[in-house]
């Protein structure tokens, strides 16, 4: 990493040398053909105009964290180089005067029209054949259309939309709308990433009709603009649209702003709108803009999806816009902090509905068979949550106390088996909890919930129409696990939870993203309390933050927060200001920034080490140092000064013996090293950090104090709260794998599970003991751990045995936790191999086959699924699948598919991995699932590997610009290849890849390079410890 950034420094020094040597050649240039007699202009005066003013505009305050900044004032030429000029100019005067006056008057008499026939070389043109239907963008391209992007509106019956004239109109694709090389060298405002913030929306009226028969859609939207800075072009965010017609109007006395022309940018996804004046500042426009696209086969912008019912295949379009793919459906402002107003119309064919994020004001039927829904205007709102739908779902609906309607939209079959009652249900329950824990009433009248086949994400807050992947939303009770039920249930708290943080408050740039989604995260655990008490919190930063705070201050200050700031953008310190403001109300003054952005701005967490002063009785050492999992990254952390890392950690601290805990202390370390006296510490008592893992960090001991820990949970581990001891597992297991702690520490700790009653501990075991498995499972001395477990999992399994009874679907009874225990103590023991529970397993499945009938008891039938496919034979594996095709629960669809992975027999491995690419047999979203699960088989790694590279180029095209699917994608295939060759194959095939997922491949090759080193490093201590101790 460190060569890395040395040579990004010295590329950054040489482009800056290769533009300054441009700058001076161009300065020569524009010199010289100043001083040309008579200087020739271009014949259509345009692209000399484009360029001054593109000058002026690069010559203005860039660079502004504000993006309302004022631009400063444009430096005038000097009064040497106009005398200059204008000595030669006149000699040549007589000359000159007559061409000059002549192209002014052609290009007046033209209205700087410009011809058609250019239209073949404008940026992004397709010049070779496509698929697209005509006057549509070809797929993956960004740029405009050769000619005037025209189709019939009537196809499918549908009209036209309105067209009315509010502005002067201008055609696309001309040679000379376009920026020539020079200019773009000047750094034009469509060149930049972000929008330079002269023009701020301020309300759209989209207009939208939907062809679903040929799955394409027209478009025409009405943007009112203020206009902060005097400027010549209107630049916004589009791409894949194919514009047709751009009109600009001040107000209905100033009337048309001339257009000079347009075209798209590609490489920053914008529209660029040339205008033949300038607008003036301090004044409001109205921007129209009419185009038409693609209902796209994919995952992101407004695309399509489908489903079969009734031996018939249906289909529904709908969008995806965060986090920048709202300029794929409409040309917009695309940025978070550009709020405005919406009031959008969607034209469909009757035998569909329109959904988006308010209720239907009026629908109007038209006699051809077509309807237009006008929708309520939503509140100021940015582009990535406007959302909306087309489909011919039904739904349920429910209301809240506060009057909010809550309606659930999904597959009619899904509706009329009530898969979709349970979300229902807890979503008006949380409508009610979050109205009250905020004290900010939810902002619109309505939410839906849709429940869609095909999604990159679980699901997607927009304000009023979120959207969830079906298998995280619907839940059919006789078929659905405990486990299933509670992922459902975070899904839809982390969701709810952002209709106030994220959409309501919205970050001003994606740099603070984390923040609506560290609440989400935070109330994930939060909400799901509420709903059922009991269920255990998850580490989080933003827990940690609450905890410090004190709850009720915490919750004071976020409905400060969101008081405040509702409806706008916020970024960071402005809640971290809110947060201070509640604590100083309180009494206390901590400036909770300076705090925070130590945790916020610095890379990863760190590592507390708590060591006993060997010198001086009750004194304790207390060190920090950022947490890096390889030893290698270690030291080339010190290369980079990450060792200067320092945070304020709040280390809450109990003192502890065999029969009894002190009460909790806090320490707040801000220090690299600090000593500190701790009363009531004697040679007998251990000390534990963290209590009940409220802060973002890890703690690491003296061998002594770990000894004395472990000692005590084997002697009696309810002295330590159930959180502390599954803390302490997670803690031992991560701090070993990076080499913080010697190999046995955490497997030594693991004994006591024999005697643990909860599941909290088992669950952090069992989420420990899988990569540790995955690093191991290929080792010739693979079966010397796998033994060693199975010692541990045993008395429990024995003690708790298998479920009886089908679990009938409610969290209400108390058992739930017991159930959860039970079930991951079984798929321990099927996972390493028990012979009891491989029989068990296997009869189970024998039975369903046999009988048809599925007796499996639901919270385990995802780990006897596995288990049969993987110990029997190729006629199990075709049931299951099958299985797969015939059911229609989403739930059991999800398992019965993962389940195929687990084979043994590598040609059904490769089978399932070919099927998975074809749509219509396995969703887009559940082929990435198919590829990691198989790569997580050890039977299976190195196919997945390879499958990957083969098909890399098909695996892009279809998940490529999701950066978050490619990622996920990319770590699934890659984290637990641990080979020399592995490592090399994957080195080589990055070396032929420079493409946005560069990073995702960056960062496995890191886990792969501190996998490769752990085996190296740790392999024969971990396996001779484990030799010695099953011989005791």
């Amino acid at each position: 990493m460190a060569l890395d950034g040395e040579r990004g420094e010295q590329e950054e020094e040489e482009e800056e040398k290769e533009k300054k040597k441009k700058k001076k050649k161009r300065k020569k240039k524009e010199e010289e053909e100043e001083e040309e007699e008579g200087a020739a202009k271009s014949s259509s005066g345009f692209p000399a105009a484009m360029a001054e003013d593109g000058a002026a505009l690069g010559a203005r305050g860039g660079g502004r964290s504000d993006p309302w900044a004022g631009a400063t004032g444009v430096r005038p030429r000097t009064t040497e180089r106009h005398v200059a000029v204008h000595r030669r100019l006149v000699l040549a005067f007589a000359v000159s005067i007559v061409a000059l006056l002549a192209v002014t008057m052609l290009a007046v008499l033209l209205s700087l029209r410009f011809d058609e026939c250019g239209a073949s070389a404008s940026p992004g043109a397709d010049g070779g054949g496509s698929s697209s239907p005509a006057g549509f963008p070809p797929r993956g391209g960004n740029g405009s259309l050769a000619g005037p992007a025209r189709r019939d509106h009537h196809a499918g019956g549908g009209p036209a939309p309105p067209s009315e004239e509010v502005g002067r109109e201008a055609t696309p694709g001309t040679p000379s709308a376009q920026p020539s090389e020079e200019e773009e060298e000047q750094e034009q405002p469509w060149t930049q990433p972000r929008l330079s913030g002269h023009l701020k929306p301020l309300h759209y009226n989209l207009m939208l009709t939907a062809f679903m028969e040929n799955f394409t859609f027209s478009g025409e939207v009405n943007v009112e603009i203020a206009c902060r800075n005097a400027t010549r072009y209107v630049v916004l965010h589009a791409s894949r649209v194919a514009v047709e017609k751009v009109q600009v109007a001040e107000d209905r006395v100033a009337g048309a702003v001339p257009v000079a022309g347009f075209f798209l940018y590609p490489q920053t996804q914008v529209l660029v709108v040339v205008l033949n004046r300038t607008l003036d500042a301090q004044r409001n426009y109205n921007l129209k803009i009419i185009y038409n696209a693609l209902i796209e086969n994919e995952l992101l912008g407004f695309f399509r999806s489908s489903y079969v019912i009734h031996g018939e295949r249906r289909f529904l379009g709908v969008t995806q816009f965060s986090p920048t793919h709202a300029r794929k459906a409409f040309p917009c402002f695309d940025e978070p902090i550009y709020k405005a107003t919406f009031k959008i119309s969607i034209k469909h064919q009757a035998t569909y509905l329109s959904l988006s994020n308010m209720p239907v004001e009026t629908s109007v039927f038209e006699e051809d068979g077509w309807v237009t829904d006008h929708f309520s205007q939503t509140p100021l709102m940015s582009t990535y949550y406007l959302a909306w739908a087309i489909c011919n779902f039904t739904f349920r609906e429910t209301t809240t106390k506060s009057g909010v309607v809550v309606r659930l939209y999904a597959r009619p079959d899904a509706i009329r088996r009530g898969s979709g009652n349970y979300a229902l249900h807890i979503t008006k329950r949380l409508i009610e909890f979050y109205e009250d824990y905020f004290k900010v009433p939810y902002s619109l009248p309505k939410l839906d919930l849709l429940a869609v086949p095909k999604h990159p994400y679980a699901a997607m807050e927009n304000w009023g129409l979120s959207i969830f992947v079906e298998q995280r939303i619907l839940l059919d009770p006789s078929v659905s696990s405990i486990s299933y039920l509670l992922d459902v249930t975070m899904v839809i708290v982390h969701e709810i939870c952002h209709q106030w943080f994220g959409d309501l408050v919205t970050p001003v740039w994606w740099e603070d993203v984390w923040l609506k989604e560290g609440f989400a995260h935070y109330f994930e655990f939060v909400g799901t309390d509420y709903l059922y008490p009991g269920w255990n919190m998850g580490a989080a930063l933003i827990r940690m933050l609450a905890n410090f705070m004190g709850h009720s201050v915490f919750q004071r200050g976020l409905q400060d927060y969101l008081t405040i700031h509702k409806y706008g953008n916020a970024a960071r310190n402005d809640l971290w200001n809110t947060l201070s403001e509640a604590l100083k109300r309180n009494g206390k003054y901590v400036n909770i920034q300076e705090v925070m952005d130590q945790w916020t701005l610095q890379m990863g967490y760190p590592v507390i080490t708590i060591l006993g002063n060997t010198t001086a009785e009750n004194w304790i050492i207390i060190t920090q140092q950022h947490f890096i999992y390889d030893i290698s990254t270690k030291t080339k952390a010190l290369a980079l000064q990450n060792n200067s890392y320092l945070w304020q950690i709040p280390l809450t601290i109990v003192v502890g013996n065999r029969s009894h805990v002190s009460s909790e202390a806090i320490i707040w370390v801000s220090n690299k090293s600090e000593n500190h006296r701790i009363t009531s510490l004697d040679k007998g008592s251990w000390l534990l950090g963290n209590i009940n893992q409220t802060g973002y960090f890890r703690v690491n001991y003296d061998l002594r104090n770990w000894r004395l820990l472990i000692d005590q949970l084997i002697r009696n581990h309810e002295v330590l709260s159930v959180s502390n001891r599954a803390g302490l597992i997670d803690d031992a297991f991560s701090l070993a794998r990076a080499g913080y702690l010697p190999q046995n520490i955490p497997l030594e700790i693991i004994r006591y599970l024999s005697e643990e009653k909860d599941f909290l501990p088992w669950h952090a075991a069992s989420r420990a003991l899988y990569p540790l498995d995955k690093l191991l499972d290929r080792m010739e001395k693979y079966n010397v751990f796998n033994e060693y477990i199975l010692k541990q999992v045993a008395t429990t399994y024995i003690k708790l045995g298998w479920p009886k009874n089908n679990f009938n679907g409610s969290l209400v009874q108390a058992s739930y936790q017991h159930e959860e225990l039970r079930r991951e103590v079984i798929m321990l023991a099927c996972s390493f191999g028990n012979k009891h529970c491989h029989q068990q397993a296997s009869t189970l499945i024998s039975d369903w086959i046999s009988s048809n009938r599925n007796r499996i008891p639901l919270n385990v039938r995802d780990i006897v699924y596995c288990t049969g496919v993987s110990l029997l034979d190729e006629d199990v594996w075709e049931f299951i699948w099958m299985k797969f095709h015939s059911t229609t629960a989403v739930s059991e669809k999800k398992i019965l598919l993962e389940a195929l992975t687990c084979s043994d027999d590598r040609n059904l491995l490769n089978r399932l991995l070919n099927l998975s690419l074809n749509s219509e047999v396995v969703l887009d979203q559940d082929a990435i699932d198919v590829i990691i699960h198989v790569a997580r088989n050890p039977h299976g790694r190195d196919l997945a590997w390879k499958f990957f590279r083969d098909k890399w180029k098909i695996l892009n095209t279809r998940y490529g610009e999701a950066l978050f699917m490619n990622s996920k994608l990319i770590s699934g295939v890659t984290e637990f290849l641990n080979t020399e060759g592995e490592l090399k194959e994957l080195k080589t095939f990055m070396k032929n890849y420079d493409g946005a997922a560069a990073a995702s491949f960056s960062r496995a090759v890191e886990t792969v390079e501190a996998n490769v080193r752990w085996k190296m490093l740790y392999q024969d201590e971990l396996f001779q410890w484990l030799g010695k101790a099953l011989r005791h």
